[in-house]
């Protein structure tokens, strides 16, 4: 499949990853963080999930400490060598591939909970579609699926005042640099929130809930019908 040459390359979007990967740890609560996320949804021990886009592992590692199956999955190996030794020095057993959205490996219906964070951005609107359809298909009926990522909440207004005041947001409350702002907004491919829900819906997904809690941030837990089930 990936040979095709109509394929979208994830990996051209790899750059310097070593040294943004520091923009990725979230900080001294992160794993507490992790754990109440995981609670949320219902973790339950034996269950197997995926991290998509797992970044420093803080997250996959808290899950498999909770008792699941852990694949953490990122297309970035400075992402997977700080994911395994932070996996490493907590004693979780986490295992690592390397792959992305369109590119990571599964058997249909398989997994309890797949997890995403601020990965799917990084693909074109129809990659992302392609992507949400795969990991649609990779869970069982039933199970759950998290997805938080960068998403504009609101249309621009014609001009530059709203871009300006979403990035001054993200440089205030989250300690981003003002250039690695620029760059996601001249490079990566966020889209508008509504845009997201209709391809979450129309790929099958019932969705569960949306929360747009800032003014590029978008929170939305999905759930895979069972069947006989209107999605």
């Amino acid at each position: 499949m990936l040979a095709r040459d109509w394929f979208y390359n994830e990996r051209n979007r790899i750059g310097l990853d070593t040294a943004v990967a520091s923009i990725y740890d979230h900080g001294e609560d992160a794993d507490l963080r992790a754990r109440s996320a995981l609670k949320m949804l219902g973790l339950q021990s034996g269950w197997r999930i995926a991290d998509i886009g797992c970044g420093n592992g803080v997250l996959a590692t808290e899950a498999a400490l909770m008792g699941a199956e852990v694949d953490a999955i990122d297309i970035s190996p400075a992402m997977l060598a700080l994911a395994e030794i932070y996996a490493r020095d907590r004693k979780a057993r986490v295992r690592t591939r390397s792959a992305g959205l369109l590119s990571f490996a599964y058997e249909p219906c398989s997994y309890d909970l797949i997890v995403s964070e601020f990965t799917l951005h990084h693909l074109p609107d129809f990659w992302k579609a392609v992507a949400l359809a795969r990991i649609h298909r990779a869970l069982k009926p039933g199970a759950s699926f998290y997805l938080r990522d960068i998403v504009y909440v609101s249309m621009p207004d014609g001009g530059e005042r709203d871009v300006e005041q979403w990035a001054d947001f993200h440089i205030k409350n989250h300690d981003f640099a003002r250039d690695s702002v620029v760059a996601h907004m001249r490079d990566e491919y966020s889209t508008f929130g509504w845009v997201m829900e209709r391809m979450l819906t129309d790929v099958g997904f019932v969705l569960v809930s949306a929360d747009y809690h800032a003014p590029m941030h978008g929170t939305y837990l999905l759930r895979k019908p069972t069947p006989g089930e209107q999605s």
